[in-house]
């Protein structure tokens, strides 16, 4: 629908005398540091994606200063004027490129505004000239008659039809807004990304170099063979080195024509620019001279005779009769051809069988397009090499003797013919369709010009294609179709036979059109190198983004002519053209797959102004072109993939990072989305769980990663699979950390890159650690994408810290992961575990499992060992009995589900005998009450103490009534006492009982609790037993802190030399009153080890027995 624009004018006041330009740059300086000149919002913002700002002036940038209003968003948002007047100046040289004659001529010239070449000069012309070529004039002949009419009729349907999806697939994707110089590898990189691109863009280099090669060596054929064939510097002595002598002197003349045309695209590329219009007018008048020729042989056929021996073509250039002998002077003389068979010139010679027994005739080799000739070349005539041309409706006599001279002037196959081999060497002539989308910049309107243009060009070119076939069928005889140098015609192209009014035209014509055609290949093909090295996605080609002052590609050039230089010295047309097939054919196969691509993604920016495509279309061009790729060589196809395939993971790994909105991009967001779709139907089954890390970093001062070993243990545990989340907290504001958030974003993705960590990073910033740990925790992932395991190190500082919070958000963390269903694991002493690049070569990692919580403490060993860090550490499962289990069945019964589990591991099982709590137990103990006392008295807060004094005085007015109430006393004074008794009774408990239970099941804990009830008085008189201060303590906290101990000694006792420890972590006490005393029990439980993992479970199993 159209679209309405009215401007408004609005006047400016006169008496403003403050512009928005002094304003806005004075709060720009004053908050932007000038190397990193951002937006507002301090992101880096890529260039525009309308223009290329070439005029850095901001004189008229504010020009509304009236506009007060959007002053702000200014420098973010231009206003529409200057945005216009920057579309309208666009131009799409790269900054400080001089044109070439300017530069050259020594004066600049005023450039034009807008570029002027329209559609038929500037897409239909370069298109017909880069399609019709080399193929056309050498090989088109020789491909009909070898493969027949029908045949050949379908390979330029099947090779045009190729071209012409290619060809609407690119129209949709230049006319989706403005395609700069750089063609299809612009359209392919910023289609479908940098990898794709860069692969795709050196293929097509290749493939355009080697079309260079091709072009060269049909301009040295034609020269060689048809205008100066006595100019061969090898000249073979027998008939076997002809071949070979044939290559050299193509590789001899070949290399030199190269080194001539490298010149004239170094001295001037101007010249290369003038002279493709005299090019462009030989292939015209070629073509006008081969349907000229056409309608002459249906008039008057031109005389071109053509000898046969009984079926067999000769080679008529060494001969003029085409007779065995001949009357003179009534006397029986023999000609040049008997002497060609028979040893002697007398009739008595011994000749060959086959000369003898069959009779020599001459018949026209340009029958003509009235003669009926087509019905004998419908059908194809594939044969080996050295298979004799033969016309198979012609009488012939077999020889007895079936053994071939190759001496003899027979016409043959140089080569082996098979549909394969013709499809291979036919496609290079329908190639050429980008060049109206390479001179984008220089057209008028690109948008209208290339779909017009190319598809006009290919509708052509596939007509004369088409009509070439057929009337070539029509026209010449099939013995000289398949003659594929002229022998039999007396070294004449056989094109150039069927030609009015002479052969010199196509002759000349075609060297000129090869010349021009080399020309253009050894031109643009450095620039295609230039464009992809200056986009910086291959490290390694940097080097040939540089070039002369004037912007001209020179050590692309001399690439690419080293490049081409192995084209020609491989010599054969034939053996040539198949290679460029495969590159040009990867490349247009990628310009379909982009065009398929964005168009069922439907992308808002996929707008293009061409219409007539479908991904349908596309889709099928894609198909046709991966087919005529394995059709034509499957080992090349297959070798052009290899390469494209190693430059794809090259990028990928090592080259620059992009980001051209490309549709695979697009593509990998819309799997993403169905994935995590998906995944949210249902949890995982426990055969599919893996940890899903979220990873809690703590930053230094410098917003850099304090315990960066934390992420090495990341990236062993994970193995690059997986989810990995590395996140942290800034305490503060966003709106005034944001810019923190984003460095130290940066600095922890440079911490994982050096870590090998792969995974999402995310720093956010909260009012307070605590809340932003908690919304991580819920937070944290995408649908069903999210983590299930949280691992963090452990406060190692958390005695010497000044306040409580280290410790309080640790454990208010255990808490969440807990509420949360979430597996935790706390590394201790993280700074001493293994980077990625050490190797521990002997060890252990031993493992005690005390309580069951889901298997994760057995997983985690066998996934650590997939890394080549732990990979030769061994793995033991220590487990905990009880004094009335069966420690040797028990041992039995764990070795089964380890074998069950497939896991390897050595298993020992521990008794812990009873003991009663020792004295260092009660001094620790009361060292750790008497620690969170003093603690607690330091650390109130102003607050604090006022709710504290509050607290005093309510319970001093409560005091006042129960002395008020009868029995007040007495009932204070039961209280005390019922809770001396219980003390006692725990303490009796702890101190007497014969055993210790460290494997706890719910069963045991009920029949222990109800033991305690049942004996209220039992160890009243140790308690006198003990010093007056561990009276007063808490009889929880000395078992808890009995149990630590204990344990602690067992597995220093074990484990002190072990890699690495693996052990249950008690939960957190529900009463947060104990929090600073479960820190210290933790702390004596790890007490003497080096590096020690706690793993509490989510609650959940995480491995199985099943498959």
């Amino acid at each position: 629908m159209p679209i309405n624009f009215t401007v408004v004018p609005v006047e400016d006041n006169e008496a403003e005398k403050s512009t928005l330009e002094g304003v806005f740059r004075e709060e720009h300086d004053e908050n932007i540091p000038p190397q990193r000149q951002y937006s507002v919002d301090d992101t880096p913002r890529e260039s525009s994606p309308f223009i290329n700002i070439i005029d850095q002036d901001q004189e008229n940038y504010y020009d509304g200063k009236n506009m007060a209003l959007f002053e702000e968003e200014m420098e973010s948002n231009p206003m529409v004027s200057s945005l216009l007047n920057k579309l309208a100046n666009y131009t799409n040289l790269t900054q400080g490129v001089t044109e070439h004659e300017e530069y050259e001529e020594g004066v600049t010239k005023v450039r034009v505004k807008g570029p002027q070449m329209g559609t038929f000069i500037g897409v239909y012309l370069p298109c017909m000239q880069n399609i019709l070529g080399v193929i056309l004039f050498l090989r088109l002949t020789w491909i009909v008659g070898t493969a027949g009419i029908l045949e050949s009729f379908a390979v330029v349907v099947m090779c045009c039809t190729c071209t012409m999806l290619t060809a609407i697939s690119m129209s949709a994707i230049a006319t989706n807004g403005v395609v700069p110089a750089g063609g299809s590898y612009y359209m392919i990189s910023r289609s479908l990304g940098p990898e794709f691109g860069g692969a795709v863009g050196l293929c097509f280099y290749l493939g355009t170099t080697f079309a260079g090669s091709m072009y060269i060596l049909g301009t040295i054929e034609i020269l060689l063979t048809y205008i100066v064939p006595n100019a061969a510097v090898f000249v073979a002595e027998t008939k076997e080195d002809e071949s070979v002598a044939l290559l050299n002197n193509m590789r001899v003349y070949g290399t030199c024509c190269l080194a001539l045309m490298a010149l004239v695209v170094f001295v001037g590329v101007k010249y290369v620019n003038k002279l493709s219009l005299v090019f462009l007018a030989c292939v015209v008048l070629s073509i006008m001279a081969i349907y000229a020729g056409v309608i002459k042989t249906a008039i008057e056929p031109p005389n071109f005779p053509i000898c046969l021996l009984g079926n067999r073509s000769l080679q008529n250039h060494n001969f003029e009769k085409c007779m065995k002998t001949e009357e003179r002077n009534n006397q029986t003389h023999t000609t040049k051809l008997w002497d060609l068979f028979c040893d002697s010139p007398y009739l008595n010679a011994t000749c060959d069988d086959y000369f003898i027994r069959n009779n020599v005739t001459e018949i026209q080799g340009i029958p003509g397009l009235l003669s009926g000739v087509i019905k004998d070349n419908l059908w194809s005539e594939y044969g080996p090499s050295g298979m004799l041309v033969e016309k198979k409706d012609q009488l012939s006599v077999p020889a007895k003797d079936k053994s071939r001279n190759i001496n003899l002037p027979y016409v043959f196959n140089d080569i082996s013919t098979f549909f394969t081999l013709i499809v291979g060497i036919y496609f290079p002539s329908v190639t050429g369709i980008m060049a109206g989308s390479n001179r984008s910049g220089d057209l008028r309107d690109a948008q209208r010009s290339i779909p017009t243009g190319t598809i006009l060009a290919i509708a052509t070119t596939s007509f004369l294609y088409m009509t070439c076939v057929v009337l070539f069928g029509a026209c010449i005889e099939g013995v000289v179709l398949r003659d594929k140098f002229g022998d039999s015609v007396k070294k004449n192209l056989v094109i150039g036979t069927l030609a009015w009014p002479s052969p010199w035209v196509i002759v000349i014509g075609s060297f000129f059109s090869c010349c021009g055609a080399g020309l253009q290949s050894l031109t643009g093909a450095p620039r295609l190198l230039q464009a992809i090295a200056r986009d910086g996605i291959v490290p390694f080609l940097q080097v040939f983004g540089h070039g002369k002052a004037n912007g001209e590609p020179t050590w692309a050039l001399l690439m690419t002519a080293g490049i081409c230089e192995i084209g020609i010295l491989i010599a054969s047309l034939d053996e040539v053209a198949p290679i460029l097939s495969m590159f040009f054919l990867m490349c247009y196969l990628f310009v379909n797959l982009a065009c398929a691509v964005q168009t069922l993604l439907g992308t808002p920016n996929w707008r293009p102004r061409f219409k007539f495509y479908h991904w349908t279309l596309s889709f099928l061009g894609m198909s046709l072109c991966l087919s005529l790729m394995f059709i034509c060589s499957w080992y090349y196809a297959l070798v052009a993939m290899c390469i494209a395939g190693c430059i794809y993971k090259y990028i990928e790994y090592r080259g620059a990072e992009k980001e051209w909105g490309d549709g695979i991009r697009g593509l990998s967001l819309n799997a993403a989305r169905y994935a995590l779709i998906r995944l949210e139907e249902a949890p995982p089954h426990t055969k599919n769980w893996r940890p899903q890390l979220l990873v809690l970093l703590k930053l230094d001062s410098d917003l850099g990663v304090k315990h960066p070993r934390l992420l090495s243990l990341t990236t062993q545990l994970k193995a690059g699979k997986g989810l990995t989340i590395v996140s942290s907290v800034l305490e503060g504001t966003y709106m005034s950390l944001g810019a923190q958030a984003k460095t130290a974003e940066q600095n922890v993705k440079a911490a994982m890159h050096s870590e090998r960590t792969k995974g999402f990073c995310h720093v956010v910033a909260s009012s307070n650690l605590r809340d932003g740990f908690s919304h991580l925790i819920q937070s944290a992932g995408l649908g069903g994408m999210k983590h299930n395991t949280v691992l963090m190190a452990w406060p190692g500082a958390w005695k010497q810290a000044q306040d409580t919070y280290p410790w309080k958000n640790f454990i208010e963390t255990v808490r969440e992961t807990t509420s949360a269903h979430q597996a935790l694991l706390v590394a201790k002493n993280i700074d001493r575990f293994p980077s990625n690049q050490d190797r521990l070569g002997e060890g252990t990692i031993d493992v005690w499992w005390i309580v069951h919580d889901g298997g994760l403490l057995m997983l985690l060993p066998f996934l650590l060992r997939q890394h080549k860090v732990w990979r030769k550490c061994k793995m033991r499962i220590f487990s905990v009995a009880q004094m009335d289990d069966n420690s040797i069945q028990m041992k039995k019964d764990l070795q089964m589900f380890l074998y069950q589990l497939r896991l390897n591991a050595e298993v020992e099982v521990v008794e812990m005998h009873g003991s009663d709590i020792s004295a260092f137990t009660y001094e620790k103990t009361l060292v750790m009450e008497q620690r969170s006392q003093m603690l607690k008295q330091m650390q109130l807060s102003r607050n604090e103490r006022e709710r504290e004094i509050q607290s005093i005085t309510d319970e001093s007015r409560s005091s006042i009534k129960r002395k008020s109430l009868p029995g007040g006393e007495s009932g204070a004074q039961l209280i005390h006492d019922r809770n001396t008794k219980s003390h006692a009774n725990l303490n009796n408990k702890a101190a007497v009982s014969p055993e210790h239970h460290m494997t706890w099941t719910k069963d045991k804990l009920i029949a222990e609790r109800n033991r305690n009830r049942a004996e209220p008085n039992m160890g009243v008189k140790d308690l006198f037993n003990l010093k007056p201060e561990w009276g007063s303590l808490n009889q929880s906290n000395v078992r808890r802190m009995h149990t630590a101990v204990k344990l602690n000694e067992v597995v220093v006792n074990k484990s002190q030399g072990a890699q690495l420890v693996l052990l249950n972590m008690p939960g957190p006490p529900k009463n947060k009153g104990g929090d600073e005393n479960y820190m210290e029990f933790l702390e004596v439980l790890m007490d003497g080890l080096d590096r020690v993992l706690l793993v509490r479970g989510g609650g959940r199993e995480v491995i199985t027995i099943y498959s």
